[in-house]
């Protein structure tokens, strides 16, 4: 009997594909269970509309992320927190921080767990936060943090690493 498959099943294919089965694994288990439907005509010509129309959706997301991850790339965002001499917060700047802001300064919804791809900000200084929009597009936002009431401490020159013989 041939099917569509509906969903992925495993050691089976995946969701879009067509495949020849049992017609007793179709009827009991693939059927019933809504991980195929019968492949007649009008369902193949119903499924490749529903892909048509899935792929362009998809496309606009892409293209809207695109342009969301351009906006994002050219953005600072600014903390002020507690911070001892050294430079280190007494607390820390949270993923949920900086998507309350980027909220703020975009108009967008960001969910903390799914967009932001850093760990909490612990140091004073400039830092590059990973923002993920959509599969494949990753704006970087440029996020600095000052301690309270001062500035930035300037930046002390890295020492250059010597050379150890192998």
């Amino acid at each position: 009997m041939k099917i569509i498959l509906t969903r992925d099943v495993p050691n089976l294919g995946q969701a879009g594909e067509v495949k020849d089965v049992a017609t007793g694994y179709a009827r009991n288990y693939l059927i019933p269970k809504g991980l195929a439907v019968k492949a007649t005509a009008g369902a193949l010509k119903e499924f490749e509309q529903r892909r048509a129309v899935e792929a362009r959706r998809a496309e606009r997301l892409a293209a809207r992320a695109e342009a969301l991850a351009q906006r994002l790339n050219s953005l600072t965002l600014t903390f002020e927190a507690k911070a001892s001499e050294k430079g280190r917060l007494f607390g820390s700047i949270t993923t949920a921080d900086i998507a309350e802001t980027l909220e703020r300064e975009v108009g967008e919804k960001f969910d903390r767990r799914k967009h932001i791809l850093s760990e909490p900000i612990r140091q004073v200084g400039e830092h590059t936060v990973p923002v993920r929009l959509a599969p494949g597009v990753v704006a970087e936002v440029k996020v600095v943090v000052k301690p309270e009431g001062g500035e930035l401490p300037e930046p002390t020159p890295a020492e250059p690493e010597e050379e150890g013989s192998d």
